[in-house]
């Protein structure tokens, strides 16, 4: 206990003081300028009718529901790739791969802005398209579009990251269950699909977990390339709660969106790992 103090401190004032902060914000309203006054739950109702809200969780959730399996299902195709085909030369493409994750956000956010780019020139995207006799599109200038490039870029950004995740995971396999399957006649699909997949299904259900809660978290990229629009149509709870805080000034309102947002990510890890817990005890 006296080797652990000091840390759990520094947690507990670091972490835990900020949260049980923010809980207690949720029964008011104001800010530090103008002062605080008792709510209750007000702040909780007016959540129910927000359709600014309602946007954001919409958006959130359909973010996190692709892009998750973006990561997670390349990520691990990135990892049967390095494990099963390019095998002890995989370090440089692994590599390679990796890279995008140690790259701050607000360049990728611009690269991606350059390369989608209309206006005042085509970037690389709309140039490659005239190539063919198609027009430029907007990319930015309609929710849809401006989601698809959202989800390029994540995608692109992350799948080194969940590819080396996996990858371990994968190298942990012992290779005589390896060597056994294929005496038995699984090769390929038949091998990843029976014997693969069912020994990596910890750590496929740890790289779900943590895919979901960033992603239902997502912040900087998305304001680092759209920063929420247009309008609001690819604004996250993120980006809401902090416009809420901070420059509309109402804490109250805003601690109860970062509530909300806690427990969906709480609800969704626990179901994601009941459910694999389900299915491992069936197997």
């Amino acid at each position: 206990m006296i080797l652990v103090g000091p840390a759990l401190l520094v947690y507990s004032l670091v972490m835990l003081v900020p949260v049980v902060w923010s809980l207690g914000y949720t029964f008011f309203e104001g800010n530090a300028i103008v002062g605080f006054s008792f709510v209750g739950l007000q702040n909780f109702g007016d959540l129910l009718g927000d359709t600014k809200v309602h946007d954001a969780l919409w958006f959130t959730l359909k973010y996190a529901l692709v892009i998750t399996i973006g990561q997670v299902a390349i990520g691990y195709l990135l990892s049967l790739l390095y494990v099963f085909v390019l095998r002890r030369s995989s370090s440089i493409v692994r590599t390679l791969v990796f890279f995008p994750v140690v790259l701050p956000t607000v360049a990728v956010g611009l690269l991606f802005q350059q390369l989608f780019a209309i206006a005042p020139q085509n970037g690389l995207v709309n140039s490659f398209l005239n190539v063919f006799g198609a027009e430029s599109v907007d990319w930015f200038g309609d929710g849809a579009s401006a989601f698809l490039v959202i989800a390029i870029m994540d995608i692109w950004r992350s799948m080194g990251f969940y590819g080396v995740l996996l990858y371990a995971g994968l190298v942990d396999i012992p290779e005589e269950v390896l060597e056994s399957a294929r005496m038995d006649g699984a090769t390929g699909w038949k091998l990843v699909r029976s014997i693969v997949v069912p020994l990596s299904a910890p750590v496929l259900v740890s790289a779900l977990i943590f895919s979901i809660n960033g992603t239902l978290k997502v912040f900087d990229s998305v304001l680092a390339l759209t920063n929420g629009g247009p309008g609001t149509s690819t604004s996250p709870l993120t980006i809401l709660m902090f416009q809420t805080s901070f420059t509309n000034g109402q804490y109250g309102y805003g601690s109860s969106i970062a509530l909300l947002l806690t427990m969906i990510c709480l609800v969704v890890t626990v179901f994601i790992f009941r459910a694999s817990r389900r299915d491992l005890t069936k197997g």
